[in-house]
């Protein structure tokens, strides 16, 4: 036992301890022992203190697991935290997207000249909306039994297939299942959610769950259905549109073959267009058709007499498209650097090359000079007011291809004489015999090695180099040929396009360095990003001093930097020119 002071004492010494106060303190043996007791004691005493019971939900799991379980209900409590912070952050940033883009059609593409003014508006201009009560009853079901069986039933995201999805995507490991439902399609096609990452199958979730919270599902389908691509070919944005233009009718107007077909080409509108391969496009429905089978929509007797129903398909050609040779050139050039969906989503700002006064008087000229001709009392051929109504007209013709030397850029082109007569564009794809005009090319391919060079004389010229070298640097030059190996080939008897002719005199133009023709310099999308930066690229062809001895023939032969090759028919000829405008 301790006396009262020794204890007194000794918890002195204790609080001076634990308090760390600087002192002097000087320690008996015996106060030693009594202080290492009292310690001893205090700590049992300690120890001997009655623990909390555990909770009541822990009292049913065995004590040791205890620990286990709290270390796990605290992870699930932060997972759950960070969870809600995360879908708090993806609803955010959804509420900033504005929801009435739903509605809305897609926004034109506006087409700029080189000097930035606009000349146009393509594709994606001319969507014809629909409603829900537009559509026939059969589209409704074939399109949920193809794309959304449960449509009607989810509340935007399909659970289960999203479950399957992931799953599949991690043993592949890429995107290759999507899971989406004709909502997520909508928000997707909305506001052009393309890239495919983790954050934007975030973002696209929360923007469905916004459309599902806003707009029914018949609006939704009526929705989907208004800016789905349907195929190559302007129009093809919309279920409208690919109504008219594939059948030439209304979309209500549709039996149950075509409905089907229709709904069949959506998950490959290039590949199954009944445009391009009809009877790919009549498998496609034939798989729709047996899917409202498994659905319980038809049954096997239905189906033989829908793929019994006549299926009437327009012709391309007469489905109207851009108005002016010009323009259908651009779009051509379009579809090659950006996707034709992202074309007939619209918004797109493209701005060419061409120059369109000099575009505009180039074509009055033309067109002066040729009515002029047609007027002559000698002239027999017929004339465009003769044939301007008949489905193939047959009057003269014209084309032309200016280009800007240095750069390759396209100024001005002109495919006929009327866009509305016939679409077909001569400047790209009518070939004609070059005559004298091919002895340029022979001229650059004698001076390329060191031969000498005939004016007037091409035979006389290329007969050291031979047709296989001659063709070597024509084909160097941008001519593709046919080219035949015999002496008429240095009289003329290959033919071109009127573009490969202007690529060719500007290869020989710009010291021997052949330019890339391009007619648009520059895209941005509707955020005003710039999505393609064109320019100026070349190709070496032949020497520099080459070139310059090749045009030194034109100048020889005529006096001036106009050159007339005639073709050696009465029906065809060339004019080439270099110099200003």
């Amino acid at each position: 036992m301790f006396n009262s002071n020794k204890k007194h004492h000794l918890d002195l010494l204790c609080v001076r301890h634990s308090s760390k106060k600087s002192a002097n303190i000087h320690l008996t043996a015996h106060d030693s022992l009594l202080y290492t007791s009292a310690f001893l004691s205090y700590s049992l005493c300690m120890s001997w203190r009655p623990q909390e019971p555990p909770a009541r939900w822990l009292r049913k799991i065995p004590s040791r697991y205890h620990t286990f379980v709290r270390y796990l209900v605290r992870i699930s409590l932060a997972g759950m935290a960070a969870f809600g912070c995360f879908c708090l952050y993806y609803v955010g940033l959804a509420s900033s997207y504005d929801i009435a883009q739903v509605g809305k059609l897609p926004q034109r593409n506006i087409v700029y000249d080189r000097s930035n003014n606009e000349i146009d508006a393509v594709v994606g201009s001319n969507i014809d909306l629909i409603t829900f009560e537009d559509l026939p009853a059969f589209m409704v079901k074939a399109l949920q039994a193809r794309e959304d069986a449960e449509f009607f039933t989810h509340s935007g995201i399909h659970v289960r297939g999203l479950m399957r999805a992931t799953v599949r995507n991690v043993k592949d490991r890429k995107f290759t299942q999507g899971a989406s439902t004709l909502s997520m399609q909508l928000a997707r096609n909305t506001y052009e959610i393309r890239a495919k990452s983790l954050h934007r199958k975030f973002l696209e979730i929360a923007l469905t769950l916004r459309v599902e919270n806003h707009y029914d599902k018949p609006q939704i389908m009526a929705g989907y259905l208004n800016r789905i691509y349907f195929g190559v070919g302007a129009g093809h944005l919309g279920i409208q549109n690919a109504s008219k233009n594939y059948f030439g009718k209304h979309v209500s107007n549709l039996n149950e073959s075509e409905c089907a077909m229709l709904i069949g080409i959506i998950r490959g509108p290039h590949i199954f267009s009944p445009w391009r391969d009809l009877d790919a496009a009549k498998s496609q429905r034939n798989q729709v058709l047996d899917r409202m089978i498994a659905m319980k929509f038809i049954d096997d007797g239905e189906k033989q007499r829908i793929i019994a129903l006549p299926i009437h398909i327009t012709k391309p050609e007469d489905v109207a498209t851009e108005k002016s040779y010009a323009i259908q050139a651009v779009v051509r050039e379009v579809n090659k650097l950006v996707p034709e969906e992202e074309l007939q989503h619209g918004g797109l700002k493209i701005y060419t090359t061409l120059d369109m006064p000099w575009q505009r008087r180039l074509e009055g000229e033309l067109q002066k000079a040729l009515l002029s001709l047609e007027k002559d009392r000698d002239y027999s051929a017929p004339t465009i007011a003769q044939h301007a109504g008949t489905e193939n007209p047959n009057y003269l013709q014209m084309t032309a291809v200016t280009l800007e030397t240095k750069t390759g850029a396209i100024l001005a082109q002109i495919g006929g004489r009327e866009y509305e007569h016939s679409r077909f564009d001569r400047s790209n794809s009518a070939r004609r015999d070059l005559g004298t005009a091919f002895e340029i090319f022979v001229a650059a391919a004698a001076a390329e090695r060191g031969r000498p060079i005939y004016p007037g004389s091409p035979v006389a010229t290329g007969r050291p180099i031979g047709p296989q070298g001659v063709e070597r640097i024509a084909r160097r030059c941008g001519l593709t040929g046919p080219f035949l190996q015999t002496e008429d080939l240095y009289r003329g008897a290959v033919s071109a396009t009127p573009m490969e002719m202007a690529i060719g005199l500007s290869t020989l133009a710009n010291q021997g360095s052949r330019p890339r023709p391009y007619l648009v310099r520059e895209i941005r999308n509707s955020e005003n990003e710039v999505i393609v930066n064109n320019g100026p690229l070349y190709f070496p062809a032949l020497k520099p001093q080459a070139a310059r001895k090749s045009l030194s023939v034109l100048k020889e032969t005529k006096g001036t930097d106009v050159f007339t090759g005639a073709t050696g028919s009465e029906r065809e000829a060339w004019t080439l020119r270099l110099g200003p405008k």
